[in-house]
């Protein structure tokens, strides 16, 4: 096994199984948080905007798809974000699976593709190093971490969503990524969506957003991929995404959304506040670590994305 490049056989599942056993749910918004990525503010952030929905009358339920930890390398940072994580709706990502089950060569068990630069790889895995250090110091949360499922089938509205963390193969696929949207991968989203019998596919793991829709089956179907929580998403914007989907309108204005039969799917911004964050960022990690060389100018500065980039109309 290559580390970080690859992952364990415990990672990978069936298309056709990840619906079999749907838990039904009665809040009328779920928010679905992937990539959180250890930022507690973002956290705060994130429970603002479910309380202001609230107010509005509007039930939320908190669904986490995995990666929450990454950047909380501390003792007193790690029980904090597990501990307030954990009293949501939790499935794994690739990070929090390795914290609870170590994989003998897996590395950061992220499965990155050739197109990412091997320096990105080897930072990865020396973070995981560092945050499995501090994770083997508090067995309660292992633990808890260990019972979590990989995937999670709901349904909403009599709608099937099924949340995962990479793509509906692996834990830590990249076929749900920014990229293959790019490349095309139609072809897969019809096998995928038909195995399955989802209406929606809600992901993150691969950093970057994505919302795409169209007809599979004569049915129609979303995919939507909220890229990261906890850092910016968009160019010169260090704010974060998740994915909104209810049956009314967001409160706020999303950066993307689209609406099906009553149905809205939106990513929403995540306001949270550089100016503490980042202090605390570059006290965990200094100039020179490897998340401060892979990460610090994306949580300043965002990434190279338009929101208009993040839209992909189906040609199925």
């Amino acid at each position: 096994m290559s580390e970080g490049r690859s992952c364990p056989l415990a990672y990978r599942y069936s298309a056709e199984d990840l619906c079999q056993e749907p838990r039904t749910v009665s809040e009328d918004v779920l928010y679905i948080i992937g990539g959180l990525y250890g930022n507690p503010w973002a956290l705060d952030e994130i429970e603002q905007m479910a309380l202001a929905e609230e107010r509005q009358g509007h039930r939320v339920k908190l669904v986490f798809n995995g990666d929450f930890n990454w950047f909380n390398a501390s003792d007193r940072l790690f029980r904090a974000i597990n501990n307030r994580v954990l009293d949501h709706t939790v499935s794994l990502g690739n990070v929090d699976y390795e914290l609870a089950n170590p994989s003998a060569g897996a590395g950061c068990g992220c499965a990155y593709p050739d197109f990412v630069d091997q320096g990105v790889v080897e930072r990865s895995n020396r973070i995981m190093e560092r945050l499995q250090g501090i994770a083997v110091e508090h067995p309660d949360i292992q633990r808890r971490l260990s019972l979590l499922p990989r995937y999670r089938c709901l349904i909403f509205g009599g709608l099937k969503v099924l949340v995962v963390h990479g793509d509906l193969d692996s834990l830590a696929g990249w076929g749900l990524a920014h990229e293959s949207f790019t490349e095309g991968n139609d072809g897969k989203l019809t096998e995928w969506f038909l195995a399955s019998g989802a209406d929606v596919i809600a992901s993150t793991h691969t950093c970057l957003p994505v919302l795409w829709s169209g007809l599979v089956g004569e049915q129609s179907r979303v995919v939507v991929n909220n890229g990261s929580a906890g850092m910016g998403n968009l160019q010169s914007d260090p704010r974060g995404l998740i994915t909104r989907i209810g049956f009314s309108s967001p409160v706020t204005e999303p950066v993307a959304g689209i609406e099906r039969h009553g149905l809205n799917v939106s990513l929403l911004r995540v306001c949270y506040s550089l100016e503490a964050w980042l202090p605390e960022f570059d006290r965990l990690w200094p100039a020179g670590s490897p998340a401060a060389v892979s990460y610090r100018n994306r949580i300043r500065n965002g990434t190279s994305l338009h929101a208009d980039d993040v839209i992909f109309p189906s040609s199925i």
